[in-house]
């Protein structure tokens, strides 16, 4: 069976609508996910690690739309790992740990890995929309579009911009 890991954050969690929210709630200022094209987090929103910090910001991010279906799928069919670059943020563990048991229910903790580097995965595809986890992984790579990475090429990244199109490529 093959192995599939699984970025959170951007993948499966909206964290563009937790951005968005917050910059609302501090300036006032709505800023549509258009206007950030190209932009990494920081670069977008003046005060990114500030919400990152906040209580809860992982914890109750939304849901990307149709994730959850498809994931299910996914665990049926293939070695599932759901994988985040969660040691950047320590104080996250527990809100991500949490929000996957809240939302997706089959996923053991065996299938959770939290490292600091992706590049240790050993997988045979990567769903990710980071080109540095992607960049240097040897398999099957898939680039989830959000806006940091819209207007950059995929390099050799399969470019997906919905769990839609995740379905018909795996299942």
């Amino acid at each position: 069976m093959q192995k599939i890991a699984v970025d959170m954050d951007g993948v499966l969690a909206d964290v563009y609508s937790q951005f968005i929210k917050m910059h609302l709630k501090e300036f006032g200022e709505t800023i549509s996910p258009e206007s950030v094209y190209g932009k990494t987090e920081g670069e977008a929103f003046v005060n990114c690690r500030k919400y990152i910090q906040a209580e809860g910001f992982f914890r109750n991010a939304p849901l990307i739309e149709g994730c959850r279906n498809v994931l299910e799928q996914i665990n049926q069919a293939y070695e599932l790992y759901l994988v985040s670059a969660a040691l950047e943020f320590p104080w996250s563990l527990i809100q991500k740990i949490e929000w996957i048991k809240q939302h997706f229910p089959f996923i053991g903790w065996q299938q959770i890995v939290f490292c600091g580097s992706k590049q240790i995965i050993a997988a045979d595809i990567m769903i990710d929309d980071h080109f540095k986890n992607l960049d240097h992984f040897p398999g099957k790579t898939i680039l989830f579009t959000q806006p940091h990475n819209i207007l950059k090429e995929t390099g050799r990244h399969e470019r997906v911009n919905s769990w839609l199109e995740i379905e018909k490529i795996l299942l």
